[in-house]
């Protein structure tokens, strides 16, 4: 039999993914309205991929996590929200990269060895054992990505504290639509920590648009464990200091006191490193 509270979560869940089909029904009108417009005047205009998820999820979401909840895109704050302190310092001098490509990097990683990301932010370091032979796609992208800059400077834009449990970042523009212009195929879907329908507390994984194979540079990082579809692809697993910033991120809580929102922690990713260990 199921309990009253087994299932608030899944009515909180469905609500979660009713609104991100919507949101993601939105964008696809948007995109088509502006580009009647663009024809009209005669302008071409060659923009990047939209990546979101349910986020967690969507995604992302995202995880996105982007979040059903899905990890993808960030909900618009309530003024009413009370807002809890600050908790993170400020964040390092410099700006985002506006940066795009039209095609996935070719593969440079390699495959049979271990790679480790860190995540330095205003609210202190969080490091992640990546999952190189089981998402190498996954991993060759960030670890581009990440030498190149991209993620320098951005804003974790969406956490869920309601349904799902994730902090979502990635996103270059920080609303949730922003990516880096080409996505990658789904991975590791049935990676053995994903049991029961629940991605356990310290996954990291893609937040997308709620399509197959629509992955870009939104993840999300879950800080309690989360019921979602096997649909994001885990690519990494958070250390336990990671952790300890997580849940003070978490602590916090979201602008909109619905449960999903922009952080109240500015969390910001001063520098994303992907070394090889």
């Amino acid at each position: 039999m199921v309990s009253q509270e087994q299932r608030r979560r899944q009515l909180a869940r469905e609500k979660f993914l009713r609104q991100q089909q919507r949101r993601t029904s939105a964008r696809r009108k948007s995109r088509m309205r502006n580009s009647v417009i663009a024809s009209v005047l005669g302008v071409i205009v060659i923009g990047s991929v939209a990546l979101y998820t349910t986020g967690v999820l969507k995604n992302d979401d995202k995880a996105n996590a982007s979040s059903q909840t899905t990890p993808s895109a960030s909900p618009s704050a309530s003024p009413s929200a009370s807002k809890a302190p600050d908790p993170c310092e400020k964040a390092a001098a410099g700006s985002v990269k506006k940066l795009s490509w039209k095609k996935e990097p070719a593969m440079s990683i390699d495959t049979s060895a271990n790679y480790t990301m860190k995540l330095a932010t205003t609210c202190g370091d969080i490091g992640i054992a990546l999952k190189t032979a089981a998402a190498p796609h996954t991993v060759n992208s960030f670890d581009f990505l990440a030498a190149q800059g991209f993620f320098d400077h951005t804003k974790c834009h969406r956490l869920t504290t309601n349904g799902i449990y994730v902090l979502q970042c990635g996103d270059p523009t920080g609303t949730g639509s922003g990516g880096p212009g080409y996505t990658i195929p789904d991975e590791n879907l049935k990676d053995k920590s994903l049991k029961g329908g629940v991605y356990p507390a310290g996954t990291v994984a893609m937040a997308n648009t709620g399509q197959k194979h629509t992955g870009g540079s939104q993840f999300f990082l879950v800080y309690q464990d989360s019921q979602l579809p096997a649909s994001y692809t885990p690519f990494g697993t958070i250390d336990a200091a990671g952790m300890k910033v997580l849940k003070k991120i978490a602590a916090a809580g979201e602008n909109t006191g619905a449960g999903d929102g922009a952080p109240n922690a500015t969390v910001v990713i001063n520098k994303a490193t992907v070394a090889k260990s």
